[in-house]
């Protein structure tokens, strides 16, 4: 069989940002800006607003920077906890550049133990999708009010083609998965692994192996988000097809 025996996904545990982005949403300026977006997001009222949420909610670093939530990531602990009674000890770990995917790992470690002794990677290729010049903003919404011509280019490209200014699009993260997982079948063929890494990508690694279309991608996305923590699992089985055939066996499980 080309394929590892397993490949298991977690997403992050929750970040600053994830936090940021819900304590945000209770905020009458925002609530104010969001009204103004609906009536006209090009109109000075809805730019001002926008300028007084960028300077207010705003993380100050970038991606790769953002901390968790939780510095000890107890959601992370739980997991790896629970993990441990029920899960094999992969052969491999690799894990996203990214502070917080490490700091995952990190308390991932203190809860399954047996982890300490297994090799880790960082992988570049399972980061997250790269948001460009919108990251000054850490809202879309405020980036196309102060951007009208990436709304309107938004407007036509639609979310899955838009590509952000100096950032990716989905098929650019596809693209890297795509990469990263022909060095699993190289690499790692008939091997266990574990992969520490964040939303978009694990909704590529699915794309990939169940040869989901820009629609299906765009709906699942909407309806079924990796949750902080997440954990999914596919299972190799040397039977299926001619080289054999990874097959989801579940996702986004909750083990904290």
């Amino acid at each position: 069989m080309k394929w590892p025996s397993s490949v298991m996904l977690i997403r992050h545990d929750v970040s600053e940002y994830n936090t940021l982005r819900n304590k945000k949403k209770t905020d009458p300026i925002y609530q104010n800006f969001l009204e103004s977006w609906k009536v006209d997001p090009n109109s000075d009222q809805t730019k001002a607003l926008a300028l007084t949420i960028q300077k207010k909610w705003s993380l100050g670093v970038g991606d790769a920077n953002t901390r968790l939530e939780d510095s000890e990531g107890k959601r992370a602990y739980k997991t790896g906890k629970n993990l441990s009674k029920c899960s094999e000890v992969p052969d491999i770990v690799f894990v996203s550049p990214y502070a917080r995917t490490w700091a995952t790992f990190e308390a991932l470690k203190k809860g399954w133990k047996q982890l300490k002794n297994v090799k880790v990677i960082e992988e570049e290729r399972i980061r997250e999708q790269e948001h460009g010049l919108s990251l000054l903003y850490n809202d879309w919404k405020v980036f196309h009010a102060l951007n009208p011509e990436q709304r309107e280019l938004f407007n036509l490209e639609g979310s899955y083609w838009y590509r952000y200014p100096q950032g990716e699009n989905v098929p650019d993260v596809r693209a890297r998965i795509r990469s990263f997982m022909s060095t699993l079948t190289r690499d790692w063929a008939k091997k266990k692994v574990l992969l520490v890494t964040h939303h978009l990508a694990i909704l590529a690694f699915r794309a990939h192996m169940e040869r989901l279309s820009s629609h299906e991608f765009i709906a699942l996305d909407r309806n079924a988000k990796p949750m902080n923590c997440g954990v999914t699992l596919y299972r190799g089985h040397s039977g299926l097809g001619e080289n054999g055939r990874l097959v989801l066996e579940y996702y986004n499980k909750k083990f904290f």
